[in-house]
């Protein structure tokens, strides 16, 4: 039995066969067992809606998730920012992998970057998060931008810039190091200019809650840190009732004294698409020592954020 494959479910795009690829190697690696992928169609696959009128909230993962509970795959791969707040019963979410770089980038025409593009320069994203602070800083610093509504692979987005539709579009640094085409960047967005999605940069390896040999296989493959930043942001997002096409922005650090890690920042923002009105908030403090106090955090910082009028701006809330 032990020479038995593991069934790694996996969505069909480039980037999720890349990044379930890598966990794959690495699942093997631990438990000296083959790792096979099953390819899942989702609905957000196949759907051209705008995420946004779809309810994004778990339309790259329930199919997944569905596979999981039949028993049809063992585990699943998931981008972390693509979950849901609420954890099924059923699953759990047996490692989160060391994170990847959580920063948007833009990939523009003639390697321009974000402050170099010129007036009326339309920037193509389909993230309303994305929208709201890349308007906000273009209010803020004189710029005169278009922010544009688009769908599609990575491929798909970037050709737009290719030919010419697009002046640059809006991307995740994460998904292009792990498909290989990171060197395309034109410019790596500060965090302090667009707050990238709660669980940006992060994988979750989720299986079956009475699993418990392989809970604890997966269990390997997690980082304590990651998960603890990840717990916090994702918190706040649920304390703020917000799915994730809300626009919603929110990033844990964690911050050295020297080698020491010993404090850990979290921020978070949610503006209006426009970029007209925006509440941003910080908080910083002890690293939490346990997944509880993470969550503590995150609902504090989403409270002031709420006592502040976020509420008010989110457009989509969950029901």
């Amino acid at each position: 039995m032990t020479d038995k494959a593991l069934r790694l479910g996996t969505r069909r795009s480039r980037l999720a066969m890349a990044q379930s690829g890598q966990v794959a190697d690495a699942v093997s690696q631990v438990t000296g067992r083959p790792v096979e992928l099953v390819e899942i169609t989702t609905f957000g696959d196949v759907s051209r809606a705008h995420l946004s009128q779809i309810g994004g909230t778990g339309v790259f993962v329930t199919a997944l998730r569905d596979a999981l509970t039949r028993g049809e795959v063992d585990f699943a791969v998931h981008s972390l920012k693509d979950l849901p707040t609420t954890q099924p019963d059923d699953l759990v979410l047996a490692a989160v992998p060391v994170r990847e770089d959580p920063r948007d980038v833009i990939v523009a025409r003639d390697a321009l970057k974000f402050t170099d593009l010129p007036r009326g320069a339309r920037i193509g994203t389909g993230s309303s998060r994305r929208m709201a602070q890349l308007n906000a800083y273009a209010r803020a610093h004189g710029l005169d931008i278009e922010t544009v509504p688009i769908r599609g692979n990575v491929d798909t987005r970037i050709r737009y810039v290719h030919d010419g539709e697009l002046d640059a579009v809006v991307l995740a640094a994460a998904g292009l190091s792990r498909i290989g085409r990171i060197d395309e960047v034109t410019d790596f967005l500060s965090i302090d200019t667009v707050l990238p999605a709660p669980g940006q940069g992060a994988l979750a390896i989720e299986c079956a809650a009475g699993d418990a040999d392989l809970i604890a296989a997966l269990g390997a493959l997690d980082d304590p840190f990651t998960r603890v930043a990840v717990t916090a942001e994702r918190s706040l997002l649920a304390a703020l009732e917000a799915g994730c096409s809300a626009p919603v922005g929110a990033l844990a650090d964690l911050l050295a004294d020297g080698q020491i890690v010993n404090e850990m920042r979290l921020r978070g923002v949610v503006g209006t698409t426009d970029g007209s009105r925006m509440v941003s908030l910080s908080t910083t403090g002890p690293v939490p020592e346990t997944h509880d106090r993470a969550r503590a955090l995150g609902r504090e910082l989403a409270a002031e954020m709420l006592a502040r009028g976020a509420a008010g701006l989110m457009g989509e809330r969950a029901q």
